[in-house]
């Protein structure tokens, strides 16, 4: 017999806390720290606006709240992606 609803989906990104230097976010089975130097977008946000990330496609974050996207590539390997907003 089936359940009648599916549970929570194990590969949704979850924003595990944040500190005064930046946020820890868990993807596909690892965790990342993303720092405020280099990821200044959330410094200011609202703690309700950070929580709230989504994938919208296959390894592409989404902080709609936010207007922030980001690849899981580039958190594993950040120096491929050198270019930080200042």
């Amino acid at each position: 017999m089936r359940s009648q609803k599916p549970g929570k989906s194990t590969s949704d990104p979850e924003v595990l806390g944040v500190s005064k230097n930046g946020v820890w976010l868990f993807v596909v089975g690892k965790e990342y720290f993303l720092p405020f130097k280099d990821y200044p977008w959330f410094r200011e946000a609202r703690i309700s606006q950070i929580y709230n990330v989504l994938f919208i496609r296959p390894n592409h974050l989404h902080w709609p709240d936010l207007d922030v996207d980001l690849h899981v590539e580039s958190l594993e390997d950040p120096d491929h992606y050198p270019f930080v907003y200042r």
